[in-house]
């Protein structure tokens, strides 16, 4: 069932994301600028879960736009990565974690990007991928949480990890997955601007 979208940039929807991106430089200045791994966790931990309240609002309220089809998703990667990258880069995930993550999430998102350029019909996350997505965004945050000297650090680094390595299987099977998605929606997208010029 498809989503009719406004115009329209300023909506709540867009703001909440807004705002979700805004708290990255603050993520990063607990983590690096104030050493508090426990907050930081706790911020990205909050920024993950938050992460449907956009999407909910702008179907609830009926405030889809065009900008936000693309401006969410792109939020949601860019937190994904650059908070990824933080956690890897402060120690608190091993290397191999981390960069396969970020190697995943780069890779996809570089194909969503050049099939889009070569006229890919836009399609949805699949259930698969939402679930992984999620996995992760609590992992990362939990396996930070793990490295700090919090009281419940043994408790999350060893949650962190009963999510992160099903939600690491499940994001690789997920991005061979989409590929014959790709393709399949590559041909779909360039049938219908041949339709559309012809017409």
């Amino acid at each position: 069932m498809s989503v009719a979208r406004t115009r329209n940039v300023l909506t709540v929807p867009n703001l909440i994301t807004a705002v979700r991106l805004a708290c990255l430089p603050v993520f990063l200045w607990l983590l690096f600028g104030r050493d508090m791994n426990a907050l930081a966790a706790v911020l990205l931990g909050i920024l993950g879960i938050t992460d449907w309240v956009d999407g909910w609002v702008a179907r609830r309220f009926d405030q889809a736009s065009q900008f936000g089809a693309i401006f969410d998703p792109a939020t949601d990667r860019v937190l994904f990565i650059v908070g990824t990258g933080d956690v890897l880069a402060s120690g608190a995930i091993p290397l191999w974690f981390g960069v396969a993550i970020i190697t995943r999430e780069c890779a996809v998102g570089a194909a969503m990007v050049i099939a889009t350029l070569f006229r890919m019909r836009r399609f949805e996350v699949s259930l698969l991928g939402k679930r992984y997505t999620f996995l992760l965004m609590m992992a990362v945050p939990l396996l930070l949480l793990g490295s700090s000297d919090h009281t419940t650090a043994s408790l999350a680094e060893v949650t962190g990890w009963v999510l992160g390595i099903p939600g690491l299987v499940l994001c690789y099977y997920t991005a061979f997955a989409y590929i014959p998605k790709i393709r399949e929606n590559l041909v779909a997208g360039r049938r219908q601007s041949t339709v559309v010029e012809e017409g």
